[in-house]
């Protein structure tokens, strides 16, 4: 294999990593990655010390390990005990780029790695499903079977320093989409159908994706930050169009509610999002609850009021607008996630912050925070860190 972005020939059974330091990690933490697991029942934080795990709901802390050279990314399957970790704690290199091409499978529960796998290039996300590892690299994406590490698949994306890359997580055939080759296009792999199709859905670069749950609808996101498009997976057809604001901001993340009526947006700019979809009727068919047909607060009730203009004025006056915000400082980088309680979102932050908030769906306007806290007050959370120290 000749590209810099080729796997190396052999997985690893065994690694060299160290375990993790059972003791106190010491503040101040600075956070490298935060992340939902797929059923948004535990979120995880990597820090430069190691990493913290938190159920949502109720939110008490589950798990805290020190690796004491860091770690870069972290992904969890569901609530198992299995993880996959990025970081220098797995190369001998002092360099953070070396450092980072190698994926380990951590067993938590026997403490020990049961397998790695390396790279040429470092890695830029870690996607799970309960039969896949896929690896995203800068203009690769590789597809591993989980169970023996078996190289699946592999595909080229234009370039993705992000690591955009979603997939399905129902059982089945999967469903994954990442940057397409050309600027603002999304590949849409389908792997049951064997089919490969390329959504143009931006004007310029894709910098956020989201899907639901079964793969059939997406979300996407351009550079531009002020227009979020769905679509529908199967056939490529724009959905709906939704605006976020008027002016240029760097969206963090997108999210779908488990039926998809509703979608949350974070952005540089300070405020939380919640649109009203259409979507649902693709993901739910004609099964569809009751509660998403009879919304009270439709996708007409959204829209500019000024929409009867629709055609003489610009486009940004016929725009759908978010039916629920949640303001935060501007610059706050955070990702939102639907809660198991009826319209509720969850919010977790860079700068250590768990939030949850509930939108009311009839008369929409601001949401009522629920709760607030700390993560990162390991203090509190696992006291007997601090008996040990």
């Amino acid at each position: 294999m000749s590209s810099s972005d080729d796997t190396l020939p052999h997985p690893q059974a065994e690694c060299s990593s160290p375990p993790p330091n059972q003791s106190q990690i010491q503040l101040p933490l600075l956070i490298h990655q935060l992340s939902f697991n797929q059923d948004n029942t535990c979120f995880s934080a990597v820090t430069d010390r190691g990493f913290f795990v938190f159920n949502t709901e109720p939110y008490r802390p589950l798990i805290c390990r020190d690796f004491e050279s860091g770690l870069s990314l972290l992904s969890m399957l569901f609530r198992f005990e299995v993880f996959v970790l990025v970081g220098s704690s797995y190369s001998p290199s002092p360099s953070a780029a070396a450092a980072n091409t190698k994926a380990l499978l951590w067993d938590d529960h026997a403490s020990r790695c049961i397998g790695e796998l390396s790279f040429r290039s470092p890695i830029r996300s870690i996607r799970l499903r309960r039969d896949t590892i896929v690896v995203i690299l800068l203009h690769k994406i590789y597809l591993y079977n989980f169970s023996d590490l078996k190289l699946l698949h592999q595909l080229e994306t234009t370039s993705n320093p992000k690591g955009l890359c979603e997939v399905s997580q129902i059982s089945g055939p999967m469903l994954l989409v990442c940057p397409g080759l050309q600027k603002g296009s999304v590949r849409v792999e389908n792997y049951g159908s064997k089919k490969c199709k390329f959504i143009n859905a931006h004007s310029s670069n894709i910098t956020c994706l989201a899907l639901t749950h079964d793969g059939r609808v997406l979300a996407t996101a351009s550079s531009k930050g002020t227009l979020i498009r769905c679509f529908n997976t199967l056939d490529g057809t724009l959905i709906q169009e939704v605006r976020r604001g008027a002016d240029r901001a760097e969206i963090y993340c997108l999210a779908f509610s488990p039926t998809a009526q509703w979608l949350a947006v974070s952005s540089d700019k300070g405020t939380i999002h919640v649109f009203s979809l259409k979507a649902d009727s693709v993901v739910l068919g004609d099964d569809r609850s009751t509660s998403a047909l009879e919304s009270p607060l439709s996708n007409q009730s959204a829209l500019s009021s000024l929409s009867i203009l629709k055609g003489v004025l610009p486009k940004y006056f016929s725009s759908e607008w978010s039916v629920a915000q949640f303001r935060l400082p501007e610059g706050s980088r955070c990702i939102v996630a639907f809660g198991q309680q009826k319209n509720t979102i969850m919010i977790i932050g860079m700068d250590g912050s768990f939030r949850r908030c509930q939108f009311d769906p009839v008369n929409g306007g601001q949401m009522t925070q629920m709760e607030e806290h700390n993560f990162l007050k390991q203090e509190e959370h696992f006291p007997s860190w601090n008996e040990d120290s």
